[in-house]
């Protein structure tokens, strides 16, 4: 069995050996008996999972039904992985061409590579993720060579799994293991995947041909676990089901997150059932797909390939020294490490920068990273503190205190020792960038890089640039930014650039609310049910409030637009260093820990939500007519990928242009005309 699997990724590179015939999608060879499916789909660096693929295998299934050989090997040939899941971009076609029936043939298919009556074998490295996912289950056994993961995201798309995951993974393992995996979207690493029973084997890539032989030898079985046969009576399932559906409630209500809802009830009528599960899961799964939810999920999902595919090409940077190990710079500093640049990290002080090396690891760890990777992105990691990088830096990143200048001061030691070409980026969040230009060794050369906290989880960077800022500059970033696995969107200097520009009315709007004597607790409990993940006093608190102040203060000194007053409570809390989550105390008491509103809304003000959320869109059309960014659909995505705003209404350009502007507009004139003149709509509703 060695001919086949030859050296790949890197050292190692998968062959065929004597392969009979060549071509995409799926390419065949075999040797002692054995054959070879290497799923390559043609002009892609990621396999998904297409009608061509699925169409490819049931020609393959054709041959290996008439002519059964020894066994059956299912892996893929691109270095990312197995399969990152369905081709989302013919989701439309396939909502147009009558789903189900397009289902049942993928069904069918699965099905026949299940049934074939010799041993089938997927072998992932990398993710197999939805339907690739739901081939490897469809195989006999599973082998992941080391870091592979295995997960179903369609949740993430307003759906469920579609090709045979809601019965296939629940019948392979404990049922309530596998219904976690598919209503959360989590993943499960290699050592989580053999602890669950999705990996039969885990090996590294060298002994990947002997791993096969091995398996193709034995006779070995899944048996079934007594929590899983438990599990048939259908008293047993309907309480557990009952105790997923509340907690699946408060993450994912169901009036505005149908399919995890769906798919609780396919299991708990069905789990007993494998034929009747199948069926309901395609007549379920087609219906999802013509859910507004899922539509608008599914744009937020190329909304996000949108940034990706802004930020192509070379970056010229290798090298990134950042300034600063507070918290922003510890995170800046860590993840750069981690995404594979040299990092060096200065501070005036050295406890700090031990902090940021034990900060990066714990980072590292939760990202799953294997030993060997958490150890070379520690060698890149290297603590700084006489800032010797600075002379090699391709970047220098400044995440120095919010102070004009502080800033300007650490910008005139940098003249010096910058080398040529290298770029200055501030990390300021609030900070005019023409204040601080004149203090940067060559201004062409500076811009903006604002990351949210914490950066290993945040996904979006605004990539902000003032009027003498190079486009080569701000290109380079935003191709920085993808390559450590951020999202950019580029603006222009502007008070609060976007995401600060449009958040902080909603914030200040819940303060005055607060005054007006309206309880936090039913502000924030009104956002959530809005969709946002947090409502606006916890987000304030969860920020910090001295942040908060701060930004609120520069934006009410550089906008010539009205904002609500800055509260008096706001002001009181800062100054008696009650400053939220971080002192474990602002408006909310944070000992014991997060808090969790669900407050009756009966009482409220009847304009409550509005009055939160439209001020937002409003700040959004502003930037738009402002041109501090360049589309509605820009606005979409770094609201959604930094604030989380209701993905499923689809951003809040698109939640707008859904309600009508026409009449989000009148509804804000009505506002103005009930509490000030913060709500007058933005000119630019009418270019809309």
């Amino acid at each position: 069995m060695t001919g086949p699997v030859l050296k790949y990724l890197g050292e190692t590179k998968l062959e065929l050996g004597p392969a009979t015939k060549e071509a995409h999608p799926w390419r065949r060879g075999e040797a002692d008996g054995v054959v070879w499916l290497v799923l390559d789909c043609e002009g892609k660096s990621v396999n998904t999972v297409s009608r061509d693929v699925i169409e490819g295998l049931a020609r393959e299934l054709d041959d290996l039904e008439e002519n059964v050989p020894k066994g059956v090997v299912i892996r893929s040939a691109k270095i990312a992985g197995f399969a990152a899941g369905a081709d989302i971009d013919g989701f439309d076609d396939m909502a147009g061409e009558g789903a189900a029936d397009l289902l049942k043939r993928g069904h069918d298919v699965l099905d026949r590579l299940e049934a074939l009556p010799c041993p089938t074998i997927a072998v992932v490295h990398g993710a197999a993720l939805g339907a690739g996912f739901e081939i490897a289950l469809a195989c006999g056994y599973r082998i992941a060579v080391e870091g592979a993961s295995f997960g179903f995201p369609e949740v993430q798309l307003g759906l469920h799994p579609g090709l045979g995951g809601t019965f296939r993974l629940t019948s392979l393992i404990d049922p309530l293991e596998a219904m976690t995996l598919m209503l959360t979207g989590k993943t499960a690493h290699t050592r989580k995947a053999k602890s669950l029973g999705i990996a039969d084997e885990v090996v590294r890539e060298r002994h990947v041909g002997t791993a096969v032989a091995a398996m193709l030898d034995t006779k070995a079985g899944h048996e079934r676990g007594l929590k899983a046969k438990a599990l048939d009576f259908d008293s047993a399932r309907s309480l557990a089901a009952r105790q997923m559906r509340g907690e699946t409630e408060k993450k994912a209500p169901k009036d505005k997150y149908p399919a995890p809802h769906r798919q609780i009830d396919i299991w708990e009528e069905h789990g007993d059932d494998r034929g009747a599960m199948q069926a309901a899961e395609i007549e379920s799964f087609a219906k999802l797909l013509e859910s507004d939810t899922s539509k608008n999920l599914r744009r937020v999902f190329f909304l996000r390939q949108r940034l990706k595919d802004g930020a192509r090409g070379a970056d010229g940077i290798d090298h990134v020294h950042v300034i600063g190990a507070g918290a922003m710079g510890t995170e800046i500093a860590g993840w750069a490490a981690i995404k594979g640049k040299t990092v060096t990290l200065g501070d005036v002080e050295t406890d700090p920068l031990g902090r940021a090396v034990a900060r990066a690891r714990k980072v590292a760890e939760d990202a799953h990273l294997s030993k060997i990777e958490i150890r070379d992105a520690m060698d890149r990691l290297i603590p700084d503190p006489k800032g010797y990088g600075i002379v090699r830096a391709d970047l220098v990143i400044e995440a120095g205190p919010e102070t004009v200048g502080i800033k300007r001061k650490m910008y005139g030691g940098l003249a010096d020792r910058m080398k040529d070409g290298a770029i200055l980026a501030t990390n300021t969040s609030s900070l005019s960038l023409d204040d601080l230009r004149d203090g940067a060794p060559d201004a062409v050369h500076f811009a903006g890089l604002h990351f949210f906290n914490p950066v290993s989880k945040m996904q979006l960077v605004e990539v902000v640039r003032h009027d003498g800022t190079d486009d080569e500059i701000t290109r380079r970033l935003a191709a920085f930014c993808s390559a450590i696995d951020r999202l950019p969107v580029q603006v222009r200097d502007y008070p609060g650039f976007l995401v600060n520009r449009a958040l902080t009315p909603y914030l200040l709007e819940a303060m005055v609310l607060m005054d007006e004597g309206v309880s936090k607790e039913v502000i924030d409990t009104a956002a959530i049910r809005f969709g946002m993940p947090i409502g606006p006093v916890a987000l304030a608190d969860q920020v910090g409030l001295d942040i908060g102040l701060h930004v609120a203060e520069s934006l009410h000194a550089g906008l010539d637009t009205p904002l609500a007053e800055i509260s008096s409570t706001l002001r009181d809390k800062v100054d008696a260093n009650d400053l939220g989550k971080k002192t474990g105390r602002g408006f909310y008491a944070w000992s014991d820990g997060s808090p969790h509103p669900d407050a009756a809304l009966e009482g409220a003000p009847e304009d409550l939500t509005d009055r939160l959320i439209l001020p937002l869109l409003n700040a959004c059309v502003e930037c738009l007519r402002k041109d501090v960014v360049a589309s509605s659909d820009e606005v979409d995505a770094a609201m959604i990928f930094a604030t989380g705003f209701a993905p499923f209404r689809g951003g809040p350009m698109h939640y707008a242009r859904h309600r009508g502007t026409q009449e989000v507009a009148e509804r804000l004139t009505e506002l103005a005309e009930r509490h000030g003149p913060r709500f007058e709509p933005d000119a630019g509703w009418s270019d809309l």
